[in-house]
């Protein structure tokens, strides 16, 4: 059974929905698209061109009533409360030095669990980049999970849950069409998108 997060934990997650929504409506922003009816899912984020990503996504993981998870090195997770406290705000410790690698591990936590979204950031850092990395396709493709596609938009004022999109195992062919719908979208650092 997986630990409750701080996104299902009662009365908290209602009172930071309450928050997220004030502070999102004051500062101008739209939350757009629902929450997906699927259980398990890969959810990505972009683009991904400065801190504020994080607090901007964390505030519609609130408002959209989403349970999501993100990967962090194991030695996160110590045991103990700090662990305890990683694992409460979603992480989810890949160990490295394992011989199954990171997809492989994310697979097997797919294939345990009821429910997982993870959220991952396809460009992998904040800098521009010309290609993405391919690990969030090869986790949906070897869960058999579909990719939400997660979006902030500056220019528009609005973060919000794109459609999902089923990988075929094409990668080159897919990642295309991935690509494709974000290439209106805005970060808050444009040099970087």
């Amino acid at each position: 059974m997986q630990a409750r997060t701080i996104f299902k934990t009662p009365l908290l997650s209602g009172f930071f929905r309450l928050v997220f929504i004030g502070l999102t409506r004051l500062r101008g922003w739209r939350i757009i698209g629902d929450k997906p009816t699927d259980k398990k899912y890969v959810l990505i984020a972009a683009p991904h061109t400065s801190n504020w990503d994080f607090p901007t996504m964390m505030a519609a993981s609130f408002i959209l009533r989403l349970d999501v998870h993100w990967m962090g090195k194991h030695t996160l997770f110590p045991a103990g409360p700090l662990g305890a406290i990683m694992r409460w705000f979603g992480g989810i410790g890949i160990d490295r030095r394992k011989s199954h690698n990171t997809v492989e591990q994310m697979v097997d936590n797919f294939n345990q669990r009821e429910d997982l979204v993870v959220i991952i950031t396809p460009e992998g850092t904040r800098s521009k980049v010309n290609y993405w990395k391919a690990g969030f396709y090869h986790i949906a493709v070897g869960a058999g999970v579909p990719i939400y596609m997660a979006y902030v938009d500056t220019k528009l004022k609005h973060v919000g849950m794109g459609p999902a999109f089923y990988p075929t195992g094409d990668f080159d062919k897919d990642i295309l069409e991935i690509r494709a719908f974000y290439a209106d979208k805005r970060g808050f650092n444009p040099h970087s998108d």
